[in-house]
């Protein structure tokens, strides 16, 4: 159990091993057996469970069928125990020294992330769809509160983070100054609509398009391609208003 945990991630303060003692009594005479096997515990005639740390016992446990032990038979199978127990330990130190750093990509795991509000039902939507279909995608399993608090359980690492970007991505918000690579939605006269976030356009005016003047906006950029462009401005209504000149400043 100790190894597991720590291999897991989990800290423990001392790794703990346990050794189960044994004992033959025929009338004076007293054998002390270490690490017991079943034949042994059930012809012996004492079962004595120790566990314990590099430090000392943290428990035990005795089962016995004589009338009674000795502080002599304790205190050997109590130094025994002891023997074995660090015994154990040093072989279980040898094959992890420590607990590890990061869990385990394997462990089990739970997430939590808070999102507005608002943006529940965009997580939801229409009759559960968007969320059954990160379900589906991932492996995942998610349960949101009215509050906005969402819980993600599951088996891997891999599948909680899939689930995790999938939804940051729903719920994000637009950023003024921030430069996004968007996808051109919508072609007009006077500019483009550029999706920057999932369910999240812009429009990048033929103005912001290029450092030179173009007299359509088809002779820089086209439906479908994939544009820099740089937040410039984010109105009252939320309307957002994008540079492609100035994202490519930047990045020059």
């Amino acid at each position: 159990a100790t190894l597991s945990m720590m291999d897991a991630g989990v800290p423990l303060s001392s790794p703990v091993a346990g050794i189960a003692m044994g004992l033959i009594k025929e009338g004076e005479q007293v054998v002390v057996l270490t690490d017991i096997l079943g034949l042994e515990d059930h012809l012996g005639d004492m079962d004595f469970k120790v566990a314990g740390t590099e430090k000392g016992i943290t428990a035990f446990q005795m089962d016995c069928k004589i009338s009674g032990v000795s502080s002599a038979i304790m205190g050997t199978a109590l130094e025994q125990a002891k023997s074995g127990r660090l015994h154990i330990l040093g072989k279980m130190k040898e094959a992890l020294p420590s607990t590890r750093e990061n869990l385990s990509p394997h462990a089990p795991r739970i997430y939590t992330m808070q999102i507005k509000q608002d943006k529940i039902r965009d997580v939801i939507g229409t009759g559960g769809k968007v969320i059954r279909g990160i379900i589906e995608q991932t492996g995942a399993k998610i349960n949101i509160d009215d509050s906005g608090l969402i819980n993600i359980a599951s088996s891997d690492e891999e599948s909680a983070k899939k689930a995790i970007e999938i939804i940051s991505g729903i719920v994000a918000e637009a950023e003024l100054g921030k430069i996004y690579m968007g996808k051109v939605v919508r072609i007009a006269d006077f500019g483009a609509f550029v999706e920057i976030l999932p369910g999240t356009d812009g429009l990048l005016h033929i103005s912001q398009i290029s450092d030179k003047r173009i007299a359509k906006v088809t002779d820089e950029i086209n439906l479908g391609d994939e544009v820099m462009v740089k937040v410039i401005e984010i109105d009252g209504q939320g309307r957002i208003r994008l540079s492609r000149k100035e994202a490519m400043r930047e990045k020059r």
